[in-house]
């Protein structure tokens, strides 16, 4: 299968619709399977041709030692297949599995717990705009205190946030 076919592809910011959890935990068995970590998954499109945007990572990755090209090719195979057979997104669909680049995508309350003490940018109901907040606690799977630069800390759901990516400190990166 073609991975972009003969007409232009767009992704999505934010998903069109929620991600079928059967579907979500199809692409997480793939990527525990073969030892990755799913960082983020978008699902866009229409329900005749859907868009998955699949990012994976290493298990213990860190700036500059992440998924290569072909741990990513190696992800997308089999995550094809998966998808064939269980017959999840129909037969026509555009798959891209890539790695989650250095402003990596904080989704999961896994993700906001590693991070913890880091800086993220987040959009989310309630926070009025895209704001960058220091990552205070996450005291149960369902919310983030997050601490504004003013110091004041704010308890947002994560079913709230639209988006929230790791802020890069740029003059590090490449440092041993």
């Amino acid at each position: 299968m073609s991975m972009w076919g003969n007409s232009p592809t767009f992704f999505l910011r934010t998903p069109s619709r929620m991600m079928d959890a059967g579907l979500l935990g199809l692409i997480h068995s793939v990527a525990d399977e073969l030892g990755f970590e799913l960082v983020d998954v978008r699902q866009g499109g229409s329900p005749q041709r859907p868009v998955l945007r699949v990012r994976v990572d290493l298990t213990d990755a860190r700036p500059g030692h992440s998924i290569t090209v072909d741990q990513c090719a190696t992800m997308s195979r089999s995550l094809e297949r998966a998808l064939e057979e269980s017959g999840a997104v129909g037969p026509r669909y555009v798959l891209e599995v890539s790695s989650p680049g250095v402003e990596r995508p904080v989704r999961w309350p896994e993700h906001w717990r590693r991070y913890r003490g880091q800086e993220v940018r987040v959009t989310a109901t309630g926070l009025g705009k895209r704001v960058t907040a220091a990552i205070a606690a996450v005291p149960d799977e369902d919310h983030v205190v997050l601490r504004r630069p003013d110091g004041r800390e704010v308890t947002v759901s994560l079913a709230d946030v639209q988006e929230a990516t790791l802020v890069v400190d740029w003059a590090a990166i490449g440092k041993p």
